[in-house]
């Protein structure tokens, strides 16, 4: 599978609103607003509105920010007839300059959201939370997830073109059955792994909820699963804390002098599910096989790794994954944020994983 390059940028904005539908959102109301853009780079070129190599995600960003400054500290409804999140989306995208944009995302609050990709109709994304208990029966002896112990789950559904107050309408049942409750005693959870909570929460749902198009459960803050009616996939999130050159940084440019970012990266990884253990893989194995990597990335020099001094994040990337993939075959995409929000993706897998919502 040929690779893709994908930037990612986010830009915050303060506005007030008033929507169309009943109160208390058709009254005049305000939000932190956050803009997200994702633009896919195809082949080795810089792109035209990229500075110089290692300065793609700064420029994204700075370009995000110029879009969304007429919406800052401003009444919404006088910029956008309708200032629905999928119409701010909408508004952004005609405004922002680079070509080959992947997703445009606007978030209104913490659990709700917006995406709209190069093609087709708006996704709309609620987040969910439910407390709950589970043990994993299957797994081998001294496991710590053998052990019944418990989460405080969170739960990402994904649809197009959809209603919040469908979904809020869609998901109430469930949470009055998962929600302080141990999973292991509800029928069809006797293994409850996060990948078949997914599932689970996709056979309930999806008759009645036609535009469901996925269901994400986060099991803690750094991994969780994603289940599309066809298709698993899980990821693993890491943080490490290093230093950087870019050495393409024009003369009295402070990115060309040693640096450095707290790293988010996360693994995105693809494979059958195992109908005995009932996960892709286990998050604990990803963590251990690629531990290895991990440690030539944490409180390191990155830029004396080959490759990094001149791409950066891309750099980055490409050296884990010519690090990690024999070792874990099904790893699919590396997630690079260089900040919040900002960073680059390189995505190689069948399919193109969602960037966090």
């Amino acid at each position: 599978m040929s690779e893709r390059i994908l930037y990612s940028a986010c830009a915050e904005f303060e506005a007030a609103r008033r929507l169309e539908s009943a109160p208390p959102r058709a009254a005049l109301h305000g939000h932190s607003f956050v803009a997200s853009a994702c633009v896919r780079v195809d082949g080795a070129a810089l792109p035209a509105w990229a500075p110089f190599a290692g300065g793609e995600t700064d420029a994204l960003r700075e370009r995000l920010r110029a879009a969304v400054a007429p919406l800052d500290y401003q009444l919404l409804n006088e910029h956008v007839t309708l200032p629905s999140d999928a119409n701010l989306a909408r508004w952004i995208r005609a405004r922002l300059a680079p070509a080959a944009i992947e997703r445009i995302g606007v978030r209104s609050t913490r659990a709700q959201g917006v995406d709209i990709g190069a093609a087709g109709p708006a996704r709309a994304w609620r987040r969910y939370r439910f407390e709950a208990a589970h043990q994993l029966p299957r797994v081998a002896p001294g496991h710590k997830c053998g052990r019944m112990h418990g989460h405080g789950f969170a739960v990402v559904l994904h649809a197009h073109d959809a209603d919040g107050a469908a979904l809020d309408a869609a998901w109430a049942p469930l949470h009055l059955q998962l929600h302080h409750g141990c999973l292991n005693d509800i029928a069809g959870l006797d293994n409850p792994t996060s990948e078949l909570i997914a599932s689970w929460i996709w056979t309930r749902l999806q008759p009645r909820l036609a535009s469901l198009c996925r269901v994400t459960v986060h099991e803690t803050a750094t991994c969780g699963a994603h289940f599309d009616g066809a298709r698993y996939r899980i990821w693993k999130d890491l943080g490490f804390d290093s230093a950087v050159r870019l050495a393409q940084a024009p003369p009295g440019d402070a990115r060309g002098r040693v640096h450095g970012h707290s790293y988010r990266l996360r693994l995105h990884l693809g494979a059958p599910l195992d109908t005995v253990m009932g996960w892709t893989i286990d998050f604990g194995d990803v963590k251990e096989i690629f531990a290895p990597v991990f440690e030539r990335l944490d409180h390191q020099p990155l830029h004396e790794l080959p490759g990094v001094a001149a791409a950066g994040a891309l750099g980055i990337a490409r050296w884990a994954r010519a690090e990690a993939t024999a070792a874990l075959p099904q790893l699919e995409r590396i997630d690079l944020l260089e900040t919040s929000g900002c960073g680059v993706a390189l995505d190689w897998g069948p399919e193109q994983a969602a960037l966090p919502a």
